[in-house]
C-alpha cells in the first residue's frame, strides 16, 4: 500500500499557493513541492490532490491511501459531492483520476500528522514568490 500525504497552502486567500505531496512507496520516500500560482486555499487543497493522483497514475501505483488535513476535500471525495459549485470542476477531475487507480482510499488526518506535506506546500509558496519576482 502506497501512502500519500497531501496539502495545499496559500499565503493570502487568494494568494501565492503551493501543493505539497509526500509519498511513502515500497520503502522509498518521494517529496513534491509544486507552485500553483495565485488561488484560494481550498483550491490549492484540490490541486494538491489532483497533482498527487497524476503522479500515482504516472508511476503505475495500484493501491494508494491518501491522507489530507482538509476536511472539505476528504468529505467531497467520500460523498462525491461538493456544496460550493465553484469546486465542482476540481472535484470532478479528482474523481475521474481516482477511478483510474485500482484501489484508492482517502482519509482525514489532523494537521500534526501531515507536517511533511505542509512543509512541502509552504516551500512551494516560496518558489511561487521567487518566480513572480524574476518575471
Amino acid at each position: 500500500m502506497i501512502e500519500v500525504y497531501i496539502d495545499g497552502a496559500s499565503a493570502g486567500n487568494p494568494g501565492p499557493s503551493g501543493a505539497g505531496i509526500f509519498i511513502k512507496a515500497n520503502g522509498n520516500v518521494e517529496r513534491h513541492s509544486i507552485p500553483l500560482g495565485i488561488m484560494e486555499n481550498h483550491e490549492a487543497e484540490y490541486h494538491a490532490l489532483i497533482k498527487a493522483l497524476e503522479i500515482c497514475i504516472q508511476k503505475n501505483y495500484q493501491m494508494v491511501s491518501f491522507r489530507t488535513d482538509s476536511q472539505l476535500v476528504n468529505a467531497a471525495m467520500e460523498k462525491e459531492f461538493v456544496k460550493n459549485k465553484r469546486y465542482s470542476p476540481l472535484l470532478e477531475q479528482a474523481l475521474l483520476l481516482s477511478k483510474q487507480l485500482p484501489l484508492f482510499f482517502i482519509k482525514w488526518v489532523p494537521s500534526s500528522e501531515n507536517k511533511s506535506a505542509d512543509d512541502l506546500a509552504r516551500a512551494a509558496i516560496r518558489k511561487n514568490n521567487t518566480k513572480d519576482i524574476e518575471q
